[in-house]
């Protein structure tokens, strides 16, 4: 395990819905962005399921001060 890095039993899952209600984005929206590579996800029968922590990390990322 690299450094900031937690064991996968300790890694909190959020379905598609989640990641939009908390994004306050609909769930296409979080499709695009997950197709596209820019929000990791994996694959869990026909549905994916987003690590909490990558959806803080790309809201920190795409973050842009006003003024």
């Amino acid at each position: 395990m690299g450094a900031g890095e937690r064991p996968l039993s300790e890694v909190k899952f959020l379905t598609v819905a989640e990641v939009a209600t908390v994004m306050r984005v609909s769930k296409m929206t979080v499709y695009r962005l997950v197709h596209s590579g820019e929000l990791p996800a994996i694959r869990v029968g026909r549905s994916f399921r987003v690590p909490e922590q990558a959806v803080h990390d790309y809201l920190k990322d795409a973050y842009i001060e006003a003024g």
